[in-house]
């Protein structure tokens, strides 16, 4: 049974503004920080609903990377728990762990949005410290994200300016993302998944959000060439 504070929260979730029901649903869960992701193409994920900056940064990661506790979460249509970051074995995500060096997380919980085969995204939940959810929040986790997959899978999805709190600049903005990677495709003639790619690994190799990236991609200032490994910036023609 889900507790009172979690019933509150998902009353609050059918009223217009949904901006601000993050933060009460990190603090109910247990956690420090929380977000909502839906699916793009089957796999890249658009950043709806967020708590704060710990979870946009690590959205950006895993977007950025393809690979993560998210992305298996929505391939496998199952919870996806590491309570223990620092016990998970060097394989899983060998790149996400190297770039969570920097982060402020010890655990994470990602808990697909979906119905059976459908699946629209994934609900996740970050941690400061180690440890698994209690028994309680992890009913009130499975609740949260039940309501949750109602309101996207029903079109709610369309609405999503009243999930996004005004201060969170990275939210909503991974359409720049899609725009980037067709440029890419036609620059490279290659098929969108792989300038996907491209794009990912140029932003790794940078050290930046791979949305800045995508942002120099569609103004110009970067253009992919088939003979790189990497952009380059127009009117600086490589080989």
């Amino acid at each position: 049974m889900i507790s009172d504070r979690m019933a509150e929260i998902l009353a609050l979730l059918h009223r217009r503004d949904r901006s601000h029901t993050a933060v009460a649903s990190a603090a109910a869960l247990g956690v420090d920080s929380i977000a909502a992701s839906l699916a793009v193409s089957g796999s890249a994920s658009e950043l709806v609903w967020c708590s704060g900056d710990l979870s946009v940064r690590f959205e950006d990661a895993q977007f950025t990377l393809g690979e993560g506790p998210g992305p298996d979460a929505l391939r496998s249509g199952e919870l996806v728990a590491a309570p223990d970051l620092a016990r998970i074995r060097p394989d899983r995500w060998p790149v996400l762990a190297q770039t969570l060096e920097g982060l402020p997380v010890r655990a994470v919980f990602c808990l697909p949005l979906g119905l059976g085969a459908i699946r629209v995204g994934v609900l996740t939940a970050l941690r400061r410290s180690s440890g698994p959810m209690s028994e309680q929040q992890a009913t009130d986790a499975l609740a949260l994200s039940a309501v949750l997959t109602a309101f996207f899978l029903g079109g709610d999805g369309r609405l999503l300016d009243s999930w996004a709190p005004a201060e969170s600049p990275r939210v909503l903005q991974r359409a720049v993302v899609r725009q980037a990677t067709g440029m890419i495709s036609v620059q490279l003639d290659v098929p969108l998944p792989e300038a996907l790619l491209r794009l990912r690994a140029s932003a790794y190799s940078s050290g930046r959000p791979i949305n800045d990236v995508a942002h120099d991609v569609v103004a110009r200032r970067l253009r992919f060439h088939v003979d790189m490994n990497g952009p380059n910036p127009p009117g600086n023609p490589r080989g």
